[in-house]
């Protein structure tokens, strides 16, 4: 029997991972009584909800309360950002621990042979929830570093063109513009549509700024400022019809809500873990497609052996094992909550405070109320009241 449900099948992508786990080619964190009484925790609440459909669970406030007590976060502040960098669930936070001190016993032997090689069962992790090969998917520390591999990586020549937006991430923008600075190349930026009546309005301001020198287009599968959800299988459509390549910032995208690759198209992806999947700081994805991993030049330097390989992204010298394991159990946290379950809380929290602001004179939103053009972030302004104070 087959099912097309994504929860169901999420709960069977979390047990083909769990399955890796328990055949010894996974964590060893599950050892851990704290982290696995975490895990079953969050199962038992889980479980109170699996009948519910994700809108219906989205207002079941009792197990939100459970998600919620998941977290260490203390109750005196108000926090308003999550997405720069979320904290992590104590799941994670008890496994990024118990690896830190596992790797301390012989470290050399213990996070090179023992540690370092049960990534691989976390790079098929996240491949699941990306929708991708295993084999396209590089581990890095942030969704800079991600998008600077390819920035940086890409041979581009003299006169050729960069496409953007002014709204796209400041880093982002200074490595296109060193690029320019410093090989001759021409980068042009767009004003992307606040609130677009239809998505249709962006890939058309794409559309009209492409030209023949053209040669590719960065875009942020979401826009951190206002919060818009940007029409990334059109814009790639229409890139790829020209031979232009794109490369999609996803820094806040992933685990925020529920897509694969697949409904995306792109060839680059990069995002940060440690935003919506919860994960330890300074964790990174990378995919690139497979056929295009040979073209790109990795920041550092690998050996001429691996130019087919994605870990050659991954060659940055020594590092500690323990972030990047602990992206496992944000994994089997994603997977538990459910993805579907998780965009719908998201969106139904956002539009909760829009509606008790939306009739209020001095009030104006920058962020659309279309479901596939925002989700858990909006942007609003006070008319009158000096932002930055």
């Amino acid at each position: 029997m087959t099912s097309t449900d994504p929860d169901v099948i999420s709960d069977m992508n979390r047990r083909r991972f769990m399955s890796m786990v328990g055949k010894g080619v996974g964590l060893a964190t599950l050892t851990s009584a704290t982290v696995a009484g975490l895990l079953d925790d969050l199962h038992a609440a889980t479980k109170r909800v699996e009948n519910l459909s994700p809108q219906d669970a989205a207002m079941n406030e009792d197990f939100w309360f459970e998600i919620q007590s998941s977290f260490s976060v203390t109750r005196g502040i108000t926090n308003l950002n999550n997405g720069g960098v979320s904290p992590s669930p104590r799941l994670v936070t008890e496994a990024f621990c118990r690896y830190t001190w596992q790797q301390e016993d012989v470290t050399a032997y213990t996070m090179w042979q023992i540690l370092e090689p049960q990534v691989e069962t976390v790079r098929t992790g996240l491949a699941d929830i990306f929708g991708c090969d295993r084999e396209e998917i590089a581990i890095t520390r942030n969704a800079s570093e991600s998008l600077e591999i390819i920035l940086m990586g890409m041979d581009l020549k003299n006169g050729d063109e960069l496409l953007t937006t002014t709204q796209d991430y400041p880093r982002m923008l200074t490595t296109l513009r060193q690029r320019e600075q410093r090989e001759g190349l021409v980068l042009k930026t767009i004003k992307v549509p606040i609130a677009p009546q239809h998505l249709d309005d962006i890939t058309a301001e794409f559309e009209k700024a492409i030209t023949p020198k053209t040669k590719v287009i960065l875009i942020s599968h979401v826009i951190n400022i206002t919060g818009q959800v940007m029409p990334v299988k059109s814009i790639t459509n229409l890139a790829k019809s020209k031979g232009i390549e794109v490369i999609v910032d996803g820094a806040h995208a992933f685990a925020h809500f529920d897509f694969k690759q697949p409904d995306l198209g792109c060839d680059y992806y990069g995002t940060s873990l440690h935003k919506w999947l919860f994960a330890p700081k300074g964790t990174g994805l990378l995919y690139v497609k497979k056929d295009k991993i040979e073209k790109i030049w990795p920041l550092m330097a690998a050996d001429k052996s691996q130019k087919n390989d994605i870990r050659k992204f991954e060659e940055i010298g020594t590092h500690s094992a323990a972030p990047r394991l602990a992206i496992g159990e944000a994994i089997l946290y994603q997977n538990g909550i459910g993805g579907k379950r998780k965009e719908a809380r998201l969106r139904y929290l956002s539009r909760y405070w829009m509606t008790k602001l939306k009739d209020l004179s001095n009030v104006r939103f920058h962020t659309s109320w279309e479901p596939n053009q925002s989700c858990g972030i909006a942007n609003v302004e006070i008319v009158g009241v000096d932002t930055g104070a």
